[in-house]
């Protein structure tokens, strides 16, 4: 039995003699499988027949059969596309076929017994390819329609990017695109297409430069063609926003400048300079950057941009003297955030391969005199003395000068004395000592030093002021006597360490040496007592067995000597009443001055 797929001559309906025709063999049995094409878009009338199914020997079937297809166009999406005469095998087509939708389909073909309804062999199948037609044009895919665009940008491509498409058969002549530039407004400089290398992509190009100042949007129309007959094409316009660059230098508005400060003032706006600027206002191509490259070799200026108004601020930060400088010429330059650049050869170029320097101008900086102040000699000067030594004693007499004013006129006055110790001489500045110095004051520092303070005043108006400093470095003498550190002392055992204090340093204070006293006529007091020379301990040595009370008067003799230049012996007598009261092992120990 042989089934086969014929294909009627039906105007746009056509077998695929091209295309693959298969044949299947069986055992008694032949089927025939072909690719059936149709083309897209067929306007009708339908139904129009397609193919017929049919088999050679149905005769034997006795019309005991029929024919029945499903699959996509039939029983699936998209359904009602085709359909088969039951007896005669007759597959038509019902309506109009978009192959960008549905390219290919795959039909299943069978012959059932009417009277069972079964299957009369294995279901087999044909496939029906939809044949495109040009009826798709070109599209562009994410079209950048705006774009902005840097005056200064060097020839080349720009940032716009194009992406073609078209949804017709790939590879075929429908599908192949063709861009060009359709018209530009305004015409230069010249926009062009290119195709980026390695990719699918064409970018926008020019050659030239953008002027801002003569053209601030360029609208630029491109087209893409299809190759398909008849060929289809899209167009698309893009926006080009021209941004201003730097293509202008700020000039200065006048060509010379003066301004003055006073002597050694600091830390003071003297001078606002002024630019104009001819590109877009608050933008790097029109933000002035200012400099000095010449005449602030020693640091005294400093020169910044306001950022509201655009002016340099020149500021003196570090005083001129006017006896050594009365004029300074001060070279200003100024420049833009940004490099400038001009369009030479056909494309922009950037300032270093130009002649065009940075602005310049002078200023004339003019230091007025004041009044300096007088100097001493030393600010600082150290003075060596004993302490207690007798008064009228000179300290120190300064050496001071100055510049501006007669040293004869400049008076001088005490600032701090807080003890109270000196004088000094308004005219020659001399400090004289009035009372004797005490090493051991409150106002004398830990490393022996007494701090005065002068001022040296001239006549200038308004008159000026040098401080100085006097640290005298009082040495210590022997002026103190020792004296005992606590009035009580409580033994707790059979004895006592009395401490005793000596306000004067080493070689003149302390350790000092201890005796015992006179007993006034207490026989007992050196019997029952004992004194350690070097240290005052005294020591019980008669113990108490019974209970029973003494009171004892000790008198303790500490004496120093002392040798420097001559020796010094002092004698420092104590008198302690020591009361007991004794028990069998407790003894109790107090000691008072007298």
């Amino acid at each position: 039995m042989v089934a086969l797929a014929l294909a009627h001559d039906t105007g746009n309906y056509t077998m695929n003699k091209r295309e693959k025709r298969e044949l299947l063999v069986r055992s008694k049995r032949r089927w025939v499988l072909s690719t059936i094409e149709l083309v897209e878009e067929d306007p009708g009338p339908f139904p129009k027949i397609a193919t017929q199914m049919f088999n050679d020997r149905t005769p034997m079937l006795i019309n005991n059969y029929q024919f029945r297809i499903s699959g996509t166009g039939v029983t699936e999406e998209p359904m009602g596309v085709f359909s088969i005469g039951e007896t005669d095998g007759v597959v038509s087509v019902h309506k109009p076929i978009d192959r960008e939708t549905y390219p290919f389909f795959h039909i299943n073909f069978d012959i059932m017994d009417k009277e069972t309804g079964n299957p009369v062999d294995r279901t087999l199948g044909f496939d029906v390819a939809i044949k495109d037609i040009n009826d798709n044009e070109p599209y562009f895919e994410n079209l950048v329609t705006k774009a902005s665009v840097k005056e200064s940008l060097p020839e080349g491509y720009l940032p716009v990017p194009l992406i073609v498409k078209d949804r017709d058969e790939a590879n075929t002549e429908n599908s192949a695109i063709s861009l060009r530039v359709l018209s530009q407004e305004p015409a230069e400089p010249q926009i062009k297409l290119k195709q980026v290398e390695g990719t699918k992509m064409s970018q926008l190009t020019f050659t030239g430069c953008f002027d801002y100042d003569k053209v601030k949007m360029y609208k630029v129309t491109v087209e893409a063609k299809d190759h398909g007959k008849p060929a289809l094409s899209s167009t698309a316009v893009v926006n080009l926003h021209i941004m201003d660059s730097n293509t202008h230098q700020p000039v200065f508005k006048n060509k010379t400048y003066n301004t003055q400060v006073m002597e050694m003032e600091s830390n003071r706006e003297i001078l606002r300079v002024a630019v104009t600027d001819a590109d877009t206002p608050n933008t790097p191509a029109w933000r002035a950057v200012y400099s000095i490259v010449k005449g602030n070799e020693e640091g005294n200026y400093k020169i910044e941009t306001d950022p509201k108004t655009n002016e340099g601020i020149l500021t003196v930060i570090k005083g001129k003297d006017f006896e050594k400088t009365t004029v300074t010429n001060v070279e200003i330059a100024v420049e833009n955030e940004e490099p400038l650049f001009v369009c030479g050869s056909g494309g922009p170029n950037s300032p270093k391969t130009l002649t065009a320097l940075p602005q310049r101008v002078n200023v004339a900086v003019k230091v007025i005199d004041v009044n300096d102040p007088p100097e001493f000699d030393k600010k600082v000067v150290d003075v060596y003395v004993k302490e207690e030594e007798v008064t009228g004693k000179v300290l120190y007499t300064p050496k001071v000068t100055d510049v501006d004013s007669d040293v004869g006129k400049i008076r001088y006055e005490l600032v701090e004395d807080p003890a109270g110790w000196v004088t000094i001489d308004n005219k020659t500045g001399a400090v004289t000592t009035v009372k004797k110095m005490d090493r051991e004051s409150p106002h004398v520092n830990k490393d022996n030093i007494y701090t005065i303070l002068i001022h040296a005043i001239d006549d200038g108006k308004p008159p000026a002021t040098a401080t100085g400093t006097i640290l005298v470095h009082l040495g210590d003498i022997n002026d103190n006597i020792p004296s005992l550190v606590e009035k009580e002392l409580v033994m707790c055992g059979n004895k006592v360490i009395v401490p005793v204090e000596d306000k004067d340093k080493p070689p003149f204070g302390c350790p000092c040496s201890f005796s015992l006293g006179v007993d006034n006529g207490d026989k007992t007091l050196k019997s029952h007592w004992k004194l350690d020379p070097a240290n005052g301990q005294q020591n019980h040595t008669h113990p108490y067995t019974h209970a029973h009370t003494h009171t004892h008067t000790h008198t303790h003799t500490h004496t120093h000597t002392h040798t420097h230049t001559h020796t010094h012996t002092h004698t420092h007598t104590h008198t302690h009443t020591h009361t007991h009261t004794h028990h069998t092992t407790r003894t109790r120990h107090t000691t008072t001055p007298p």
